[in-house]
């Protein structure tokens, strides 16, 4: 079975510097790593992955396309990696940049609503959701440190787009939304939806831990790290302690990834 990183980042080598830098500014962590492709995979060979899942968004409409072309040259540069591409409400491309991700074997996408300014629950999503619906895996990223209802992403609007879309296959990121793990149980506990690991469980309380854990069976949950911010190694070794998993528990997730993308 594979072992999957489903949720990192690689820059172009000409932005890596600047992009790892802002990941700083904004979220006051020191990047682990440079942002580069070649580092990243160095970097999962190290922790025993064999697939990782690099995700771009699209934080302005202008960015789509030059985005896009970077997910589909970074998809052919390796086998090991699985790229997603992106689409923003703003963007009058989206629907052929679907046509065009879908054409060159690109099987998910990423939004990033706090980066991307887009409200979860802005109806010019929906006609988005619909056609992907089928066609793409959508990463979400979800929370902040902002109340669910005054941001633009939170458990509860994911869920909503979850009843809505049916068929739309769904990551909501950082254990279902990064700071709002006290409203994930009740929001997501039930849902077809699956949740990753990644930039959460150093932050999370035990009781948070053990109510998530309660009410989204382990099977739903998909290893990720948030490179560059953090290391593979390490945080294969922070989240088997802090999740209290046995070493065969920590391949099974590190493998739940063959369940969206193939063993």
């Amino acid at each position: 079975m594979l072992r999957y990183d489903v949720h990192a980042h690689a820059f172009h080598p000409k932005i890596a510097q600047k992009a790892t830098r802002q990941l700083d500014d904004y979220y006051g962590v020191r990047p682990f790593g440079d942002g580069t492709l070649e580092h990243l995979l160095k970097s999962e060979e190290e922790a025993g992955i064999d697939r990782v899942v690099i995700h771009c968004a699209a934080t302005v409409p202008e960015q789509v396309v030059p985005a896009n072309d970077w997910a589909i040259a970074l998809q052919k540069l390796d086998k090991r990696v699985i790229a997603f591409g992106t689409v923003h409400t703003e963007s009058e491309l989206w629907e052929s940049e679907l046509d065009r991700l879908e054409g060159a074997g690109i099987r998910g996408l990423k939004l990033h609503p706090d980066f991307q300014q887009i409200w979860l629950d802005d109806p010019k999503l929906d006609p988005i959701f619909e056609a992907a619906a089928g066609r793409f895996i959508i990463m979400f990223h979800v929370g902040d440190e902002r109340a669910p209802e005054d941001n633009f992403s939170c458990p509860q609007k994911i869920a909503n787009i979850k009843r809505r879309f049916p068929k739309l296959e769904m990551i909501a990121a950082h254990f279902g939304g990064l700071y709002h793990w006290d409203y994930v149980p009740q929001m997501l506990g039930g849902l077809d939806i699956y949740v990753d690991t990644s930039s959460a469980v150093p932050f999370m309380s035990e009781c948070q831990l053990a109510e998530i854990k309660k009410a989204i069976p382990r099977e739903r949950w998909l290893f990720g790290t948030d490179y560059p911010l953090y290391s593979p190694v390490e945080c294969i070794e922070r989240q088997q302690q802090k999740l209290g998993l046995s070493s065969r528990e920590m391949d099974e997730l590190l493998n739940n990834g063959c369940r969206l993308f193939g063993a």
